[in-house]
């Protein structure tokens, strides 16, 4: 059963920064694209960023430059360093992959529990 853990959440001032890392374990086979989202409160879920297998990468506009999110394949882990963090970051984030839990079956989805990160004065 692929599990994912997700730390690295808390409270921190605006222009501070945390790391967030999101650790994949159980059976698995592969790992395609891992990503993280947030969803604050009243609102929908929302694509912040994602690592393909290639290590490409892709961001939300509204983290572009601040934001890096990062990926070690020996760890099955995904990162995401936070940067001049704002109000607006304020969300519970959460870790997602796409993966082959054997060589014979197809991708699927799976999430993380979610961490709160949580950004004022």
């Amino acid at each position: 059963q692929v599990q994912l853990v997700e730390s690295g959440g808390g409270a921190v001032q605006p222009g501070g920064s945390l790391r967030l890392s999101c650790v994949a374990s159980g059976g698995i086979f592969s790992i395609n694209i891992m990503a993280w989202y947030r969803q604050a409160p009243g609102n929908q879920r929302e694509l912040v960023a994602t690592i393909t297998s290639g290590n490409s990468t892709n961001y939300a506009d509204s983290v572009k430059g601040r934001f890096t999110i990062s990926r070690d394949y020996a760890k099955n882990t995904v990162y995401l360093q936070m940067n001049s963090l704002k109000p607006e970051d304020t969300a519970v984030y959460y870790c997602y992959i796409r993966a082959r839990p054997s060589r014979v079956s197809n991708e699927l989805g799976y999430w993380g529990q979610g961490t709160q990160v949580t950004v004022s004065s």
